[in-house]
């Protein structure tokens, strides 16, 4: 059951709304698969050029022009691709990088190539949750951008109604408690209020100490998590409704 004072619920979504393998199976290998295309077609389009400055100042230049004075067009576009697939394969939650994959996945969801996963709990708990009037938001590592696509074309329809916001790093890092602070302060809610589901302890931990209720989602491919976390625990989101 959902905490009697709470008013608001923050949701992570690889591992919680959503399984971890569609993130990995699905939409990185798309994202790799088309960013030689969309650095080809879009390289001068206004989101593309902010994101390649983030990218270009998470590597540590100042801006994108910095990093790459000394290239040729072609070798400004290696770079990028090798940088993109340097942070993919470790996995590094760069903003730079997660803004870039959100203007390559807009292709696919916009055009019908891609259709979000999200566990079957989901779409009944949301609409639940807004019927209730919870503020019901997302907060991912995943760009803003790309969290509004997601579940906007999701297998089972259009669910952005039933969410009113959306955070990711540029709020702050999801393993800080400053981040789950300024989340509450946007909410306009006491973080005593909140509760945040996610997959990883360290973030639980991160909102927990910011004052925030917490539990971790226990789903279908998530990694085994060792019992003394110390945290509530969900299997589905049928057990909050």
């Amino acid at each position: 059951m959902i905490p009697q004072n709470v008013r608001g619920i923050l949701l992570d979504i690889e591992g919680t709304t959503s399984s971890v393998s569609y993130v990995y199976e699905v939409l990185f290998p798309f994202a790799r698969e088309h960013l030689d295309s969309f650095l080809i077609e879009r390289w001068a389009a206004p989101g593309t050029v902010r994101a390649l400055n983030q990218l270009a100042r998470d590597a540590g230049a100042t801006s994108f022009v910095d990093w790459t004075s000394d290239d040729s067009l072609a070798e400004a576009r290696e770079r990028v691709r090798s940088e993109v697939q340097r942070l993919m394969a470790e996995d590094v939650k760069a903003t730079g990088l997660k803004e870039l994959q959100g203007l390559i996945w807009r292709g696919g969801f916009e055009s019908g190539q891609l259709r979000a996963h999200v566990f079957p709990d989901v779409p009944v708990a949301l609409k639940a949750w807004a019927d209730r009037g919870l503020d019901v938001r997302i907060y991912s590592s995943g760009s803003v951008a790309a969290q509004q696509l997601f579940f906007a074309h999701t297998e089972v329809g259009d669910l952005s109604a039933f969410l009113r916001g959306y955070y990711d790093t540029t709020t702050g890092p999801k393993r800080e408690s400053t981040s789950y602070r300024r989340i509450a302060e946007e909410m306009r809610l006491p973080p005593a209020e909140i509760l945040f589901l996610s997959d990883i302890v360290a973030e639980l931990d991160a909102a927990r100490m910011a004052g925030l209720h917490t539990a971790l989602a226990v789903r279908p491919g998530n990694a085994r998590i060792a019992e003394e976390h110390g945290h509530a625990v969900i299997r589905s989101f049928d057990e909050l409704r």
